[in-house]
């Protein structure tokens, strides 16, 4: 009994740690994607592609907060073990 329900706990950790690993590495790739967008539209100079440069600073600042919170918790992680 207490081998079954360490086993799906365990199971169960792994499965969690793969899919915020997943989401991590989304969230890292979209950045680094509209990082790019934003260089690309402000280098334009044209009104239209400064707008751009502007919208997409929307979805930015999310993204580095989540970017700081996953390096945050990984350097907590390396620290502390």
């Amino acid at each position: 009994m207490i081998t079954t329900v360490t086993t799906i706990t365990t199971v169960t950790t792994m499965m969690a740690l793969g899919v915020t690993t997943s989401i991590g590495i989304a969230a890292v790739i979209s950045l680094i994607f509209l990082l790019i967008i934003k260089q690309m539209a402000g280098a334009k100079g044209s009104d239209r592609f400064l707008r751009i440069a502007r919208f997409v600073n929307v979805a930015i600042v999310p993204l580095l907060i989540t970017f700081a919170v996953i390096v945050a918790v990984d350097l907590a992680l390396i620290l502390l073990v």
